[in-house]
């Protein structure tokens, strides 16, 4: 069964089952947090059989994304595709974590501030963080170059090309 979900994913050394096994960690973490906020209240194994439910679902969701961009995404191996993922879902979080702070020091709330203006200031300065971080964690994950691609994709988007040529 291993042989089959190696060849599968294309994994041809044992260390690079460590990007399914935190995959599977991470979603079935966000599985749990996602049901123990929808069922505060409830007994924890009525938590835990939603949590295996939305585990589930949220799986079939990955692995039905995994499919549509399997062509669209140029990777070596399908096995990268899973450290891709972690990339994204580390940096969105970072971002939150980097930008909180940043808004902090620059003196910027909810109360003294239109909480309309608030939150897009909060975006704009997630943005920019997220796109340094994107980089970054990339780097660190081996991915530099599918995610400076990807980085310079969304900078042209954004109306940044003429910086980057």
């Amino acid at each position: 069964m291993l042989e089959q979900f190696k060849t599968r994913w294309e994994i041809k050394e044992n260390w690079q089952l460590l990007f399914p096994l935190l995959g599977v960690l991470g979603l079935g973490y966000s599985a749990y947090r996602l049901a123990a906020v929808l069922l505060k209240d409830l007994p924890p194994v009525l938590v835990l059989l939603t949590a295996g439910l939305i585990f589930w679902l949220l799986l079939k969701l990955v692995l039905f994304i995994f499919k549509k961009l399997k062509h669209k995404w140029v990777v070596d191996y399908r096995w990268e595709m899973i450290r891709i993922f972690i990339v994204f879902a580390i940096t969105g979080s970072s971002s939150l974590f980097v930008g909180r702070p940043i808004i902090a020091l620059l003196g910027i709330t909810k109360e003294n501030l239109n909480p309309i203006v608030y939150w897009v200031l909060f975006i704009i300065i997630g943005l920019i963080f997220y796109q340094m971080l994107l980089v970054s964690f990339g780097w660190l994950f081996g991915q530099f170059k599918f995610f400076w691609e990807f980085e310079k994709k969304m900078l042209r988007r954004f109306g940044f090309g003429k910086f980057l040529d």
